[in-house]
């Protein structure tokens, strides 16, 4: 078959960003062509993907959006497909692939009746409706259980166009056989002590995903304990607010914050703990790869994928409503007890070795396909 994969930004670290890769891939290994349309590349270009870079112009990003709907129409009218595949939101999808939560749901419950008279709130509720609305005939993987009651709600979407994909964990984010060599040699490449702690926060978008929540939290901690904690950060974000925060806080010394890297493996090895407190997180990949690699994880319920933490035994999920006094004391239990950490990492791996997390891309292809019906 022809595919054609559309996404507005390709970057190496996004989790998005990783899931088209995968997937396109695994089309690929089927022996079908995959068609990538982008607004904006960066990084290496796979072999085997045809990646057109679209040039749209426009004052706003939905006029960006909107211009790159419309060239990438005019590109499929004069060399045709079998499938069109959505990473973002847009007209004319066959499939899309529902990273993003539920645009609608947020319009309403978080912003003010002014901002629903905006041009931008009607450009992404067009977009939204355009692949959710009953008549359309869009097929939609769901990554997550959270967010397709609030598409039936909103939209009153069809349950049988969605499609609940398994988690898609790589597989080299497992603990390798010489996990605990790793371990020593990051440790000491980072000048880490054998007594010292080191916390890790993964994911671009630092605000969504907490950061200042977890600034707050070694702030808090006692002083002997906060002494011996590192705090490493990494992701694609604008560092400077956090930085500033950190400062005030007087912790600045504690806290590294890296840009995003592909040697995570190393990082998620080398940690006593991760910490992901989001304020929202469709799925939060980062939670599993850090079970399936024997890092227990403190966070937050709101996250698609925290039931799975729990599920494992591997971590500490905070209930919601969110309160940072919670967070605060879970840090300080968790980075102080290092019996129940080694407990957490055990029933992590134990877990990691038998659950079906990894096969997200080959049945994602199915469904694009049609060769799993």
């Amino acid at each position: 078959m022809r595919l054609a994969f559309c996404l507005y930004k390709y970057f190496p670290f996004g989790g998005l960003q990783r899931d088209f890769l995968r997937i396109a891939q695994a089309c690929v290994a089927r022996g079908h062509t995959v068609r990538v349309y982008a607004l904006e590349w960066q990084g290496e270009r796979p072999d085997g993907l045809e990646i057109v870079l679209v040039p749209a112009r426009g004052l706003t990003n939905p006029a960006r959006y909107r211009r790159f709907t419309g060239l990438v129409r005019l590109d499929l009218a004069a060399r045709p497909v079998d499938r069109v595949v959505g990473f973002n939101k847009m007209p004319g999808l066959d499939v899309y692939y529902a990273a993003d939560p539920c645009y609608a749901e947020k319009a309403t419950a978080r912003r003010g009746w002014l901002y629903r008279l905006s041009g931008r709130y009607r450009h992404f509720m067009a977009y939204e409706r355009a692949v959710f609305a009953p008549e359309s005939r869009t097929e939609i993987l769901m990554i997550s259980t959270v967010q397709q009651p609030l598409f039936e709600k909103h939209y009153g979407t069809p349950r049988a166009r969605f499609h609940l994909l398994p988690p898609g964990i790589a597989p080299d984010r497992r603990a390798p056989p010489d996990a605990a060599a790793i371990r020593a040699a990051f440790r000491r490449e980072f000048g880490l002590a054998d007594d010292e702690r080191l916390m890790l926060q993964v994911g671009s978008g630092f605000r969504t995903k907490g950061l200042d929540r977890s600034l707050a939290a070694l702030a808090a901690l006692p002083e002997a304990l906060r002494a011996r904690t590192r705090f490493i950060v990494i992701g694609q974000d604008d560092p400077r607010p956090f930085r500033v925060l950190a400062k005030a806080a007087r912790i600045e010394d504690r806290v590294t914050i890296l840009p995003g890297r592909d040697d995570i493996p190393r990082f998620l090895l080398g940690a006593d703990l991760l910490i992901h407190p989001a304020y929202a997180e469709n799925t939060g990949t980062v939670l599993l790869e850090a079970v399936v690699a024997g890092l227990p994880v403190l966070t937050t319920a709101v996250c698609g994928y925290a039931h799975y933490v729990a599920e494992a035994g591997a971590g500490r999920v905070l209930d919601e409503p969110f309160r940072q006094p919670a967070l605060d004391a879970a840090l300080a239990e968790l980075l102080a007890d290092d019996a129940t950490r080694a407990a957490m990492a055990r029933r992590g791996l134990d877990w990691a070795g038998r659950a079906d997390i990894y096969s997200l891309p080959e049945r994602a292809a199915d469904v694009i396909t049609g060769e799993g019906r």
